[in-house]
């Protein structure tokens, strides 16, 4: 046990711990089996969202031990608890998945509440699946203690066939068995084999997007997110958090002096570089304004745009992340990006060097073809850009990595629901050339703001993936390939352009544009606008009912509070 001595005055534990009138609190201390030595040292809350529900999240017990270890190492205190989780592969394609988006805020307001209510004096948040990367790490720019992130860890690669898989492979091969191209015995198989361990999907999709960004921003060890979930080596990683984040109390680090502005364009830049998930257009904003930053959707595209696609990553690619760990890990794609210029390299971590120092003796390999030097880019372009026009006059995301063509024009052929979408591609009643439009999915409408990867991985399935396009006021998965455009804005349920739209309506989608077009006269809009009526959602209670309350829209994030602008303190300061 390190025998350090602390001073507890300006720790908020000690509203628990301190003095004659806490001995009630310490009593339960007590119970639990703690010394003073350890009632008297700092307490750190160690937050995972283990569960069963899913691959994402079943090793975050296991390594949440080895952070208790560092912690208690290093003369802290650690406090395990768990928050939830709801995982978008199994709630995906049906109502379930309306749950999604808003479990990023329970999350974080779950953790905010265990660390106030228990006056805990910092944080490791572990988090495995999509919604929970963000939620953590905006429960700690919240709280504002000294806090360190490590993500899970992603699945292996399956096998099938002879070559990689991944659970987007399974959600391709639904459509490609509908369309009779794949036997039930074959689809059986990759279902069987295709998600071979524990971890979060495999590709370049929203869990590893995060992960990245974690990395990038500084809230994570570098090097900590690469490794699978099931390779003992997280362990090791997981003893050094709990002890990083120990000298960070020592030192009064804190998340609002690591995840600054310019460590928040580091992170874009790292999105549209790999390929990543359009859900980070989502989650970026979402983050900065919990620490009182204004960066929207149109600040993350906009540095996405100028910045060089490098990482061969699926689902655009042809890689998943066990290959970006075998060729040195997130550092190495870091490296690449700082030697060309695009990173700011002074900005803190939780090592409590700069970016660019802990990058100090990291080489890029050359003999491999996972990710590129910006000198030799995929495109000179990112992977996931920007659309405005009278289609979306908030504005518009949409991937293009792996795209053959970067601008669409067709027909609209529109469906009030994911569901009813889904049925039309099931039965093929659309055909090359349509823009199928799915609206009142956005935040407010959905309520919830669902992922369509059901539908578009249907579509991919039944080989049409290049002759159709998708847009929506909803979102769109990090597994997600084609033209596909989310977060279309206003939403539909505010009345926004998209709830307009007519079967047969011409649309301009071009990405190199960016542009999102209804070829329509002012005069027609206006007789549109003037016959629309908001309609009501099936959810009117619950915590659905009050995320729909409480929800900005999708290019500010889709928060549910005023964020950090309008704090007049912070936790950390109580």
């Amino acid at each position: 046990m390190n025998d350090k001595t602390w001073d507890k005055s300006r720790l908020p534990s000690r509203h628990v711990t301190a003095g004659p009138g806490r001995a009630p609190h310490r009593s339960y201390y007590h119970a639990m089996g703690l010394s003073e030595a350890e009632i008297a040292q700092p307490f750190v809350g160690v937050a995972t969202c283990w569960n069963e529900a899913a691959p994402c999240n079943i090793a975050l017990s296991r390594q949440a031990q080895s952070v208790k270890r560092g912690v208690g190492e290093s003369g802290g205190t650690p406090r395990e608890f768990t928050t939830i989780t709801v995982t978008d592969g199994i709630a995906m394609g049906h109502q379930g998945m309306k749950s999604s988006l808003v479990s990023r805020d329970v999350i974080a307001d779950s953790v905010e509440l265990t660390m106030r209510g228990h006056a805990y004096d910092a944080l490791v948040g572990l988090a495995g699946c999509d919604k929970s990367l963000p939620g953590m790490m905006m429960a700690m720019l919240r709280l504002n203690v000294p806090s360190v992130f490590m993500y899970g860890g992603s699945i292996l690669p399956g096998r099938f066939h002879g070559r990689d898989v991944t659970v987007v492979d399974v959600f391709e091969a639904v459509g490609q068995h509908a369309a009779g191209n794949m036997s039930d015995a074959d689809l059986h198989e990759l279902e069987c084999v295709a998600c071979p361990s524990a971890g979060a999907c495999g590709g370049q999709f929203t869990a590893n997007t995060m992960a990245m960004v974690s990395e990038a921003i500084g809230l994570a060890l570098p090097g900590s997110a690469g490794a699978p979930a099931p390779y003992e080596e997280r362990d090791a990683w997981a003893v050094e958090s709990g002890r990083t984040v120990m000298n960070l109390v020592a030192g009064n680090l804190r998340p609002r002096d690591i995840a600054t502005r310019r460590a928040f364009e580091n992170a874009a830049v790292c999105v549209g570089a790999t390929g990543g998930s359009t859900n980070a257009a989502l989650h970026l904003p979402a983050m900065a304004h919990e620490a009182g930053i204004v960066f929207t959707m149109d600040d993350v595209t906009e540095i996405m745009r100028r910045t060089p696609y490098i990482a061969d990553l699926k689902p655009g690619g042809k890689y998943v992340a066990l290959d970006v760990h075998r060729i040195g890990g997130i550092p190495v794609i870091l490296r690449a990006l700082l030697d060309a210029g695009l990173l700011h390299g002074d900005c803190l971590t939780v090592t409590g060097r700069t970016l660019a120092e802990n990058l100090e003796g990291v080489v890029f390999p050359e003999d491999q073809d996972v990710v590129y030097p910006v000198s030799r880019a995929i495109t000179p372009t990112g992977g996931v850009v920007g659309l405005r026009g009278n289609l979306a006059p908030d504005g518009a995301i949409v991937k293009v990595a792996g795209l053959h063509h970067r601008r669409f024009e067709g027909s609209a052929l529109c469906f009030d629901s994911e569901e009813a979408a889904f049925e039309a591609v099931q039965a093929r009643a659309y055909k090359a050339g349509d823009v199928i439009v799915i609206r009142y999915e956005g935040p407010r409408g959905g309520p919830g703001m669902r992922e369509m990867l059901s539908t578009t991985a249907a579509i991919y399935g039944q080989g049409m993936g290049e002759q159709v396009a998708l847009i929506t006021d909803g979102r769109f998965s990090g597994g997600t390939r084609g033209f596909c455009v989310g977060h279309v804005g206003p939403e539909a349920a505010l009345g926004g352009p998209i709830a307009l739209l007519r079967d047969g309506d011409r649309i301009v989608l071009d990405a190199e544009a960016g542009l999102i077009e209804a070829v329509l006269d002012e005069s027609e809009w206006a007789v549109r606008r003037a016959a629309w009526r908001p309609r009501r959602t099936d959810y009117q209670s619950g915590a659905i009912w009050k995320f729909a309350q409480l929800v900005g829209p999708a290019h500010l994030g889709a928060v549910t509070h005023p964020g950090g602008a309008a704090e007049t303190h912070v936790y950390a300061d109580v």
